[in-house]
């Protein structure tokens, strides 16, 4: 099964950085990740230099999950120029396009 994730919790980075990274980095997650979106405050854990982040960008070149922050919430926090490298800026059309080629059976909002 593939899944796309929507964060727009304030506990993403520990959902993140305690379950689903790790469950990814070992190979247990149990399903295929094809992208991450991410809004409001949580665009901050695609900065460059965040531990978050850096390990998604590992993740994502290892297996071409989509690594995708809201356009308009990563301008207002002017980090829309020092992302992760790989990670895009969006609006859902931006989404819908870049997940089209490998859609997911399921999307989930954390």
């Amino acid at each position: 099964m593939k899944v796309a994730y929507i964060f727009t919790t304030t506990r993403a980075h520990k959902i993140l950085s305690n379950m689903i990274i790790p469950q990814m980095e070992e190979g247990r997650h149990g399903v295929d990740v094809v992208g991450m979106f991410f809004f409001e405050d949580n665009t901050f854990l695609l900065q460059k230099g965040n531990d978050v982040g850096e390990r998604l960008r590992k993740l994502s070149e290892k297996n071409g999950m989509l690594l995708m922050a809201c356009d308009l919430c990563a301008i207002e926090r002017k980090i829309h120029n020092n992302l992760v490298d790989g990670a895009k800026i969006g609006c859902f059309p931006d989404l819908y396009g870049a997940l089209a080629g490998n859609p997911p059976d399921q999307v989930i909002t954390l």
